[in-house]
């Protein structure tokens, strides 16, 4: 009876020692993964950061140099034989550059201010029906130039959203000019807008352009990310065209997904709530 009670107790000591050895083990192991998982966080987005900065000498200097010089001839124009056809081309330039400038610093701003919770929305019940198809009806010349089809599948009767009727449709805009830009001639942008259940609105943005692989969507997600290649980047500009688009989705309480295929495509998808949900949480928020 002694030796077994012996027996029994050194086989339960071993049994703790084991157990004890396991999960440190296991402990370690999930420490390692975590400080391996972080570090590669940390290099993407110290690559990401570094790429930034790079990109954004190029996207300043361009426009700049083409004001600084274009306005330097029209200054000099008494030196100069400047025809009038030639003024108007200059100033049509340098106007081309400046807006370009100004959309480059208002997409940092946009980010700064969503990133520090700063930024507002003017939310008021629209019509989304309308706010899309006005965009779409913006964005038919930049589609026929580049030989690509506008296709509208929308049912007539969406229900009313509570939203900023303005950052919809920069969100709209944002979509659209990338399909276009990035879809061959003779390719497609479909635009199809729908009515959920619960009177929510789901929209859709889909294209037959150049797509992008899981790993370059997964670097056009992150802020200030670019995708290598001109033809496969979000936007020509800083980087910030996916994250503002879904940040601004989000803060309607909505969601947003985007899909791609290199080659094939990419498909956007905009959720919307129902105007009751949203003022339902908004009505909670000025409680609280």
């Amino acid at each position: 009876m002694i030796s077994g009670a012996f027996g029994s107790r050194k086989s339960n000591t071993l049994m703790n020692e084991y157990s004890s050895l396991l999960s440190g083990a296991v402990l370690r192991q999930r420490m390692r993964m975590a400080e391996q998982s972080a570090q590669v966080e940390s290099e993407l987005a110290n690559k990401v950061k570094s790429e930034f900065v790079s990109n954004m000498s190029h996207e300043l200097r361009t426009p700049l140099n083409t004001v600084i010089g274009f306005s330097k001839i029209l200054a000099e124009q008494n030196h100069r034989q400047v025809s009038s056809e030639d003024v108007i081309e200059y100033a049509n330039l340098i106007h081309d550059a400046a807006v370009h400038l100004l959309a480059v610093i208002n997409d940092i701003l946009d980010i700064s201010k969503i990133q520090s919770g700063r930024y507002t929305l003017d939310a008021r019940e629209l019509d989304i029906k309308s706010v899309l198809l006005d965009q779409v009806t913006a964005f038919e010349a930049d589609a026929k130039t580049a030989g690509v089809a506008l296709v509208t599948e929308v049912d007539s009767h969406l229900p009313l959203v509570r939203g900023d009727s303005n950052k919809l449709s920069q969100v709209f805009a944002n979509v659209l000019s990338n399909a276009i830009k990035f879809t061959h001639p003779g390719g497609q942008v479909k635009i199809s807008a729908t009515r959920l259940k619960d009177e929510a609105v789901a929209i859709f943005i889909s294209d037959t352009g150049v797509g992008m692989s899981p790993d370059e969507l997964e670097i056009a997600k992150q802020p200030f990310g670019q995708v290598d290649g001109s033809r496969t980047r979000w936007r020509e500009g800083t980087g910030l065209g996916i994250p503002i688009t879904q940040s601004l989705v989000e803060l309607h309480g909505g969601e947003f997904d985007i899909r791609s295929q290199k080659d094939h495509g990419t498909e956007v998808t905009i959720l919307l709530p129902s105007r009751h949900v949203v003022s339902a949480a908004q009505a909670r928020r000025t409680v609280l």
